[in-house]
């Protein structure tokens, strides 16, 4: 019993001492904070507050207004129109809830169009809103699998996602959607475009009433190109991106752009894009724990500079409306239910200037329900067609080089009679009426039998009535594929935009000996507008193929009156190439266009020969097919003053007609309404003292 007790005071005498320690720990410990403090307070407490204090400068980019186009009476083409603008600039660090939640703010404040937000954004976005059903799309044998993988988990996450969830999504959640979207679309600290089209007075006012409690939103002046022609050459003039393009993105960020800016899209927008762009303002924002507390102009930005067209858009609506009027002419007088465009280009021939480019297309509207023209200027280079006799200058003058024609030579002008292949004739010699034709008439006559012996000569060919046709086909179309690319016919034209195609070229393997022949009267291989332009500009100017060129000048900003500013760039002619003829050949072609216009037996006599501008030209007609059925091609190439040249031009209208209907003669009416008009507008101008600048 004794022993017991003993042993119950030894175990309660532990107690305290262990207590002691304890407590003497506790004391240590706190002591230790109690100095931590100390020295943080007194031997660190400058450098605490300065960290606190510290700011930190950061340069950012704010876009500018692009450049004006005029067009070569520097008429503005495409301006700039201001608009409001809202803005959201994300600071550094920014938390995605708080984030969220001005989203939420503004949307009560601005409506926000939802058609640009995809299906991934809506999965994202509901997997934002329903975490716990989130994470309940993953079994516990999943997140053991892809621990430390979240990519994987989260990728499993949005296709589990089902569209009912998603139908769940109120329209004003898509809104915030739709503004958080814009509000993530770029880097911190940079200002991003939210909303800049359709912004109310109200909406604007508001949302700078309530900056305060909308962190991060501005209100700002944007600007938006706007269209002083309105659909008038819009093709060409090209589009802008909403913000840079998914392929291009390293490109352009290289380059200083930040993500929402607009860049050239397509056209002269793009082409011209580094000319356009102008120079950033460089705003520096101040910063303090990622907040921005203040900024400083580091330097002004500088509005792109201008281009200045060659083109003529007087000139140019009044080709645009011709088009129109005679596409629906022929339509309701010939019934040519496949005709439903037209194409016409003017060129300088002398400096490759393209005074027009205008194509129509006449479509049906599914919005409106109704027929109606769209601009398609750009298919003047981006669509090519067989053009049929318009080439046949391209023909003679291939025989001239090759040295199996001479200058005033005749072939003998009979139906071929080919075994295997069939008759190849002239138009107007389908009655056996042979007789010997020069070069200068098969030219005014327009004779094929002309063009298929000169095909069979460069290709060392023979013919025998009645017989296969003996010939060199791979000889006679590589070689004049190679005089007629020297005109510019199935090689790129080179003019200063991007996109040109250079047509169809045919196979030489698989093609029959007659295909050659086919060939030489323009209906194998098929052609661009423009290419025709370029073409018969180079047998006006006496051989010189020019580079077509769509922008005259560049000019640095004006001074906010309308006016292009100080010139920077003026665009010299470039001459491509030099034909590999004579002068006394190709001034032969050139009489032989010119009796196409006013010889007796011209096929273009009635509509040019008593016009004082002295045309020349070739007419053309092709057999093609579309839709199943056959079809022709109607075209003209032509130039004028015959002797002084000054513009040069091309006519193609795809599918004029179908059997029945082959007096329509769609081509040379629209030639000669173009040729009048750009003669009439000159004259115009000089009977009121020369101003070239148009009233608005």
């Amino acid at each position: 019993m004794a022993m017991l007790e003993n042993k119950k005071r030894k175990k309660k005498s532990h107690v305290p001492a262990r207590m002691n320690m304890l407590f003497f720990i506790v004391f240590l410990l706190f002591s230790l904070l109690i100095l931590r403090l100390g020295v943080v307070q007194i031997v660190n407490g400058e450098d605490a507050k300065r960290e606190l204090e510290k700011t930190e400068d950061i340069n950012v980019n704010t876009s500018v207004p692009r450049g004006i186009i005029f067009d070569r009476y520097y008429n503005p083409i495409v301006e700039n129109e201001p608009q409001k603008a809202i803005t959201y600039t994300a600071p550094k660090g920014a938390k995605q809830e708080e984030t969220l939640e001005i989203a939420r703010e503004l949307a009560k404040i601005i409506d926000q169009d939802t058609k640009k937000i995809t299906y991934r954004d809506k999965v994202d976005y509901w997997l934002m809103l329903h975490p716990d059903e989130g994470d309940a799309k993953i079994t516990e044998a999943e997140k053991e699998k892809y621990k430390g993988k979240d990519a994987e988990l989260d990728k499993l996450k949005r296709e589990r996602v089902t569209d009912a969830e998603l139908e769940s999504l109120t329209e004003d959640e898509l809104e915030v959607l739709a503004i958080y979207r814009e509000f993530t679309s770029g880097y911190a600290l940079v200002p991003q475009i939210v909303k800049n089209e359709n912004v109310t007075m109200e909406e604007f006012a508001e949302v700078s009433e309530h900056l305060s409690k909308l962190p991060g939103v501005d209100t700002t002046i944007d600007w938006n190109r706007s269209y002083v022609y309105e659909n008038t050459l819009r093709s060409i003039l090209g589009n802008l991106t909403t913000g840079l393009p998914a392929e291009n993105l390293q490109y352009y960020l290289s380059r200083g752009y930040s993500r929402n800016d607009r860049v050239g899209k397509s056209y002269i927008e793009l082409q011209y894009e580094d000319v356009l762009r102008g120079q950033k303002e460089k705003v520096k924002n101040i910063t303090r724990s990622g907040e921005i507390i203040g900024t400083k102009l580091v330097h002004e930005g500088k509005q792109g500079n201008n281009l200045v067209l060659t083109i003529d858009m007087e000139l140019q609506q009044e080709i645009d409306k011709i088009i129109e009027e005679e596409i629906l002419s022929a339509k309701g007088q010939y019934g040519a239910r496949l005709l439903d465009r037209a194409f016409v280009t003017l060129m300088d021939p002398f400096t490759g200037e393209v005074l027009a480019m205008s194509g129509k297309q006449y479509r049906y509207n599914e919005e409106e329900k109704k027929y109606e023209f769209s601009d398609f200027a750009a298919g003047n280079m981006t669509t090519a067609y067989v053009p049929g006799s318009a080439i046949k200058g391209a023909t003679v003058m291939s025989g001239y080089m090759a040295g199996v024609l001479n200058v005033g030579g005749s072939q003998y002008d009979e139906p071929l009679i080919i075994k295997g292949t069939g008759t190849f004739s002239s138009h107007f010699n389908r009655g056996g009426n042979n007789q010997s034709i020069t070069d200068y008439m098969a030219l005014v006559r327009s004779s094929n039998v002309f063009m298929y012996k000169t095909a069979i000569q460069i290709g060392d060919g023979r013919y025998q009535r009645g017989m296969p046709l003996i010939i060199d086909k791979a000889k006679a179309f590589n070689q004049m594929r190679y005089y007629f690319n020297q005109f510019g016919l199935g090689v790129k034209t080179g003019i200063d935009l991007p996109g040109e195609q250079t047509g169809f070229i045919g196979s030489v393997a698989s093609a029959a000996a007659g295909n050659a022949l086919h060939f030489s009267i323009g209906q194998y291989d098929t052609y661009t507008p423009l290419q025709l332009a370029q073409y018969v500009s180079t047998i006006a100017n006496g051989g010189y193929r020019m580079q077509p060129q769509i922008v005259k000048e560049i000019r640095e900003p004006g001074d906010g009156n309308g006016e292009p500013g100080a010139i920077v760039r003026e665009m010299k002619p470039n001459v491509l190439n030099r034909l590999d003829a004579t002068d006394r050949q190709i001034e032969q072609v050139q009489k032989g266009f010119y009796g196409v216009f006013h010889d007796a037996q011209g096929t273009g006599r009635s509509f040019f020969s008593n016009k004082p501008y002295e045309p020349a030209g070739k007419t053309g007609t092709a057999e093609t097919r579309d839709q199943a059925t056959d079809v022709w091609n109607l075209t003209l190439v032509g130039y004028a003053p015959y002797k002084n040249p000054e513009v040069a031009m091309s006519v193609v209208v795809p599918s004029a007609y179908v059997d029945g209907a082959s007096d329509n003669r769609i081509n040379l009416k629209i030639g000669e309404r173009v040729m009048d008009a750009y003669f009439d507008i000159k004259a115009k101008r000089a009977n009121i003292g020369g101003s070239e600048k148009t009233e608005e």
